[in-house]
C-alpha cells in the first residue's frame, strides 16, 4: 500500500475490529489500542521473514486480519475456529505461541540469536505491553538481551494515560532524530575516538544519559544495554513507520517505547477500557448493556466470602496479580482498601509476598488463576510449603474455561499440588460448599486451596448442612450395582444424572489432599468397580490419589478426567463433550469399562 493510505486502513480496521468482535465476543479495548501500531510494524517489516512475537496476544486482532484471517473472524474462539490468541499452527505468521504474560523477550531473543547463528538477515520485533513489563520474567530477558549483539527490536506498547502528556510533536521528532543513522554514526564515532581516555567517555556517557533522561524516561532501559527511543505517538502512523524504518536499520538491541490508548476509536470501550477488555456478544451503537444475574458465579461467592471474613478478621490480606476484576476482588479493594494489594503481572512475587505476610501472622489470601499458579509453582513449594506458612489460595478457573482455550484451562492443578507436602487441597461441588471450604481453608493453619471453575455455580443441591471436617468425604446417593463414582467437584451433578441410570453409588469426596482413606477402602470391599471423575488430567489426578490408596487392587478403578492433551478452545459444553466429560461420555465411558470386566 501506499504509505498515505494506512490511515485510512487503520479507520477501515477498527470499524471492522468493532464489528466483527460484537458478534463473536473477545478481547476488544486491548486491540482497538493496537491499530496503528500493527499496521506500521507490517508496513516496515517483511513478515514472516521478520518475525513479529507478541506478547499476552490479546492484541492480536488486527495482525490476524492482516495476515490472511479476516474471512475466518466470525469463527473467533469459537470450537474450530480461530484461536483468541497467537497460534503457530494457525498461521506462519503467528512464530511463537501465547497466552501468558511477559515471555515475548525472552522468545524474540532466541529467535534473534537463532538468526546470528544461521546468519540469517531477518529482524526479530517483540511487542510488549505495559502490564507485562511489570513481571520479573521480562526484565530477565532485558538483562540478557542487552549484553548481547543480537539484533532485536523491543517496542514497549504503552497505555498508561499517566504519561500521555509526555507524548506529542517534540518526542515523535526526537525518536526519529535518534533513531536515525546520523546520531547512531556519530555516536559510535565519538566512543572511538574516546574510548582512549576512559575519564572523557565515562563523561560523554553519562552527558548523553543526562540530556535524553530529561526529555524521555529511558535511562532504565539504556542501562540494560539498550538504545532507547521514545516515547511516540502509537496513533501517529507516520511517526511510527519513520521511525521503525530506522530502528529497522540499526545493528544491536533497540527498544522503542509507543503510547497509546485503550479503545481508541470507541467511545465507550475508551471510557472504560476494563469493562470493554473482555466482552461477550454486544451491540456497537448502543455498547455494553450490564445485566444483573439471579444466578452467582463461583467468583462471586467467593468475593462475598472475602468480604465477610475480612469484615471480621482484621488480619485478612487480599492479594491478586493484576486479576482484580476476575478474580472478584473489586467489592473487596473498595471497601478494604488498606489490606487490598494488587502486585501485578507478577505471580511469582504474589505466592512469595503473601508468605512474608503469613510469617508476621496475617492471613493473606491469594486470589489467583488455575493456570497463572503454574507460573509460581517453586515458590508454592519453596517458600509456602516447606515453612508450612498460613497462606489460602483462591485457584479460580479450574477445569475447562472455554474460548481462551488451552492456555488458560486449569487442567493440571489437582496433579501439580497434591503432590506437595503440608498442602490441602479441596474441591468443593457447588455454591455453598465452596464458601465452606473457603471458611476451613482460612482457618486451617497451613497453606490451602479451594479450587472451583469459572461460571454459574450451581446451587447447594448436594451441601448437607452439616459441618465440613478436614479430609471426610460424603456418600450422596445409595446404589446397588456394585459400582461407586467418586466424584472431585463440580461434575458431581452430572456424574448423579449417570448414577442414577445405573443405580450407582455416588461420592462426593470434597477433599483430594488428604484423601479419605477409609471411604475409598470402604467402597473397594462393597463394589465391584469404582469410578473417579474430576475435570482436571486424569494422568497424577485425584483418581491417581485412590490408585495409590488401593495399591495392587487399581485394575479396578476407571479413572474418567481430562485427556493426555492440551484441549481447544471452544463453548465448555462441546468441550465437555469432546473429553468424555458429558453425562453420555461418562456414561460410556463406565459401560465400556464394565464390559472389558
Amino acid at each position: 500500500m501506499d504509505k498515505k493510505d494506512l490511515t485510512h486502513l487503520a479507520t477501515e480496521l477498527r470499524e471492522f475490529i468493532i464489528a466483527s468482535v460484537s458478534k463473536t465476543g473477545g478481547h476488544l479495548a486491548s486491540n482497538l489500542g493496537t491499530v496503528e501500531l500493527t499496521i506500521a510494524l507490517h508496513f516496515i517489516f517483511d513478515t514472516p521473514l521478520d518475525k513479529l512475537v507478541w506478547d499476552v496476544g490479546h492484541q492480536t486482532y488486527a495482525h490476524k486480519i492482516l495476515t490472511g484471517r479476516r474471512d475466518q473472524m466470525e469463527t473467533l474462539r469459537k470450537y474450530g475456529g480461530l484461536a483468541g490468541f497467537p497460534a503457530r499452527e494457525e498461521s506462519k505468521y503467528d512464530c511463537f505461541g501465547t497466552a501468558h504474560s511477559s515471555t515475548s523477550i525472552s522468545a524474540a531473543l532466541g529467535m534473534a540469536v537463532s538468526a546470528q547463528l544461521k546468519k540469517e538477515e531477518g529482524r526479530v520485533v517483540a511487542i510488549i505491553g505495559d502490564g507485562a513489563m511489570s513481571a520479573g520474567m521480562a526484565f530477565e530477558a532485558l538483562n540478557n538481551a542487552g549484553t548481547m549483539d543480537a539484533n532485536i527490536l523491543v517496542v514497549l506498547n504503552d497505555n498508561d494515560m499517566s504519561i500521555s502528556e509526555n507524548v506529542g510533536a517534540l518526542n515523535n521528532y526526537l525518536a526519529r532524530l535518534l533513531s536515525g543513522r546520523f546520531y547512531s554514526a556519530a555516536r559510535k564515532a565519538g566512543e572511538k575516538v574516546f574510548k582512549k581516555i576512559p575519564p572523557v567517555i565515562e563523561l560523554a556517557k553519562r552527558a548523553e544519559e543526562h540530556v535524553k533522561g530529561m526529555v524521555m524516561p529511558g535511562t532504565l532501559f539504556e542501562e540494560f544495554g539498550f538504545n532507547y527511543i521514545g516515547p511516540i505517538d502509537g496513533h501517529d502512523i507516520d511517526a511510527l513507520c519513520a521511525t521503525l524504518g530506522n530502528l529497522k536499520k540499526l545493528e544491536g538491541p533497540q527498544f522503542l517505547h509507543v503510547v497509546t490508548r485503550k479503545g481508541k476509536g470507541y467511545q465507550p470501550a475508551e471510557d472504560d477500557a476494563i469493562l470493554y477488555h473482555g466482552v461477550g456478544q454486544f451491540d456497537p451503537p448502543a455498547g455494553i448493556k450490564t445485566q444483573s444475574s439471579q444466578n452467582k458465579t463461583y467468583t462471586q461467592v467467593f468475593g462475598e466470602w472475602l468480604c465477610d471474613t475480612a469484615q471480621i478478621d482484621k488480619r485478612l490480606i487480599g492479594i491478586t496479580p493484576a486479576m482484580r476484576e476476575g478474580s472478584g476482588l473489586v467489592e473487596f479493594s473498595q471497601r478494604y482498601p488498606e489490606r487490598y494489594f494488587d502486585v501485578g503481572i507478577a505471580e511469582q512475587h504474589a505466592v512469595t509476598f503473601a508468605a512474608g505476610l503469613a510469617t508476621e501472622d496475617f492471613k493473606p489470601v491469594l486470589a489467583i488463576y488455575s493456570t497463572f499458579l503454574q507460573r509460581a509453582y517453586d515458590q508454592l513449594i519453596h517458600d509456602v510449603c516447606i515453612q508450612n506458612l498460613d497462606v489460602t489460595f483462591a485457584l479460580d478457573r479450574s477445569g475447562l474455561v472455554g474460548a481462551d482455550g488451552p492456555t488458560h484451562h486449569g487442567a493440571f492443578d489437582l496433579a501439580y499440588l497434591r503432590c506437595v507436602p503440608n498442602l490441602v487441597v479441596m474441591v468443593p461441588s457447588d455454591a455453598r460448599q465452596c464458601r465452606e471450604m473457603l471458611s476451613l481453608a482460612y482457618h486451617h493453619l497451613g497453606p490451602s486451596v479451594v479450587r472451583y471453575p469459572r461460571g454459574n455455580a450451581i446451587g447447594a443441591e448436594f451441601t448437607s448442612t452439616d459441618s465440613l471436617v478436614l479430609g471426610r468425604s460424603k456418600i450422596v446417593r445409595e446404589g446397588d450395582a456394585g459400582v461407586a463414582i467418586l466424584v472431585f467437584g463440580p461434575l458431581l451433578h452430572t456424574a448423579t444424572l449417570v448414577a442414577e441410570k445405573l443405580n450407582a453409588t455416588v461420592v462426593d469426596m470434597r477433599f483430594v489432599k488428604p484423601l479419605d482413606v477409609v471411604m475409598v477402602e470402604s467402597l473397594e470391599k462393597k463394589n465391584r468397580i469404582l469410578v473417579t471423575i474430576e475435570d482436571g488430567v486424569a494422568i497424577g489426578g485425584a483418581g491417581s490419589a485412590v490408585c495409590e490408596a488401593l495399591g495392587s487392587k487399581t485394575s479396578r478403578v476407571l479413572r474418567i478426567g481430562l485427556p493426555d492433551k492440551f484441549v481447544t478452545h471452544g463453548d465448555t459444553t462441546l468441550l465437555f463433550k469432546e473429553c468424555r466429560l458429558d453425562e453420555r461420555g461418562i456414561l460410556e465411558q463406565i459401560n465400556e469399562f464394565i464390559g472389558i470386566e
